[in-house]
């Protein structure tokens, strides 16, 4: 499955962490573009001066990592498209161009699924979309949430509650979920 992340789900890290670990596992494709790196480097610049300068790194790793999931961009593709908010129309781009099947967004009303249909594409909440990877391939999501939790408590230097740290990541059913099978 090939999935365009909006630079929403790219910033925060460890919400980032956990959707490139199961990428990285082989449970989806990831996609995204210039234009989406760049929001996601501008947002954590400024959510903390100097942060732009480590996400432009971050930046690096993935596409080094995964030089196919960076798409170019088509002007012309994004002058006939539409959604509600016209400084999405990238992401919508990106996703088509990239022959995504969806696009992992927090800002769903963003991306109507009238207009995402048209294109075979369905958006899709981080949460709800990392809790279906768990149900289906519990162990490998299990796995990574693991793993990025014990570099958090690692980087904090004292230990995290994991369904607090899920729910300030934005995934408290996968938190919440995690937490019980994982205890």
């Amino acid at each position: 499955m090939r999935l365009c992340l909006d630079a929403c789900v790219l910033y925060p890290t460890v919400l980032r962490e956990i959707l490139m670990g199961v990428a990285g596992q082989g449970l989806f494709t990831p996609l995204w573009s210039v234009r989406i790196c760049e929001e996601w480097r501008r947002t954590a610049d400024r959510q903390s001066p100097g942060d732009g300068v480590i996400a432009e790194g971050e930046i690096a790793l993935l596409n080094v990592r995964w030089p196919e999931a960076n798409i170019a961009a088509d002007p012309t593709l994004e002058q006939q498209l539409w959604l509600p908010d016209p400084a999405d129309i990238h992401v919508l781009a990106t996703a088509i161009k990239g022959q995504a099947q969806g696009i992992v967004t927090m800002n769903l009303r963003d991306f109507p699924a009238r207009e995402l249909s048209a294109h075979g594409l369905a958006a899709h909440h981080p949460d709800a979309l990392l809790y279906q990877l768990w149900q289906d391939h519990p162990d490998p999501v299990a796995e990574t949430v693991t793993r990025v939790h014990a570099t958090a408590q690692s980087l904090a230097g004292h230990p995290l509650d994991l369904r607090k740290l899920m729910k300030r990541a934005r995934l408290p059913r996968l938190g919440k979920a995690l937490s019980s099978s994982l205890s």
